[in-house]
């Protein structure tokens, strides 16, 4: 596992303490989860859009087949 260094703003380094100490994480952890949610978001909207469309187009492929 590799290690960053981040410069923040104060003001959003005290509100990751307050969360973090309110879900009972480390900073350190808290921003992990958050990362992690970032990173797979994208694979998410993607499967949501493919399900959507899909779903909307099921009468249609089914005439075409």
């Amino acid at each position: 596992m590799k290690t960053i260094s981040i410069q923040i703003p104060d003001e959003h380094l005290e509100q990751l303490q307050e969360t973090a100490t309110h879900l009972g994480v480390s900073i350190e952890e808290l921003v992990l989860m958050g990362v992690e949610q970032l990173l797979k978001q994208p694979e998410t909207s993607f499967q949501d859009a493919t399900t959507y469309v899909l779903k909307k187009n099921t009468e249609l492929y089914k005439r075409l087949a």
